[in-house]
């Protein structure tokens, strides 16, 4: 299993192989920052002796895949719902994800992604369902701003910062 790259349109994608390419393939999709090797290697040596041929890979701007050169949105503003300039959207990164399978000859994936992941594996099934065998969404929401976001009374919480120091013991026993 080694690091491979694809040009998908103007982006250049590091993905990794896992298993025997004539198996069905699992593309797995990660989250907003996060690299491939999120997807544990043991977690995806198993889902390939389960008979998948599995794809792990960084998205754009994420791990050794290409930096878009553009200001970073602010995710504040857009996890409060207001409108944010994006230089690209989660149908780009769909259809990077579309890219990458075109360019490894499969014409149809499972498909599970985690956090951001999941709304890219999401919209992928909806944009190409003929494409997407099954479809796993982890620790993820539609996408509709309105939909799983904390109540406001909940952000000054979230966004707080931690404690350098612990608040709380444990009276473990073992």
């Amino acid at each position: 299993m080694t690091e491979e790259r694809v040009n998908v349109g103007e982006v250049e994608l590091v993905y990794e192989s896992i298993g025997d390419p004539d198996n069905p393939t699992m593309l797995l999709v990660m989250g907003l920052g996060m690299q491939l090797i999120a997807w544990d290697r043991e977690f995806c040596e198993g889902l390939a002796a389960r008979g998948f041929r599995v794809i792990r890979f960084d998205n754009r701007d994420a791990g050794l895949s290409t930096k878009i050169d553009a200001p970073v949105p602010n995710v504040m503003r857009a996890m409060a719902g207001f409108r944010i300039n994006a230089p690209y959207l989660l149908d780009d990164m769909a259809a990077d994800s579309f890219g990458l399978l075109d360019q490894l000859g499969v014409e149809r994936a499972h498909v599970t992604g985690a956090s951001m992941g999941g709304m890219i594996a999401q919209t992928m099934a909806i944009r190409r369902p003929d494409r997407v065998i099954s479809l796993a969404s982890m620790l993820s929401t539609t996408g509709d701003r309105r939909v799983g976001t904390p109540k406001l009374r909940v952000w000054s919480v979230l966004m707080r910062r931690a404690t350098r120091t612990s608040t709380t013991s444990c009276a473990c026993s073992g």
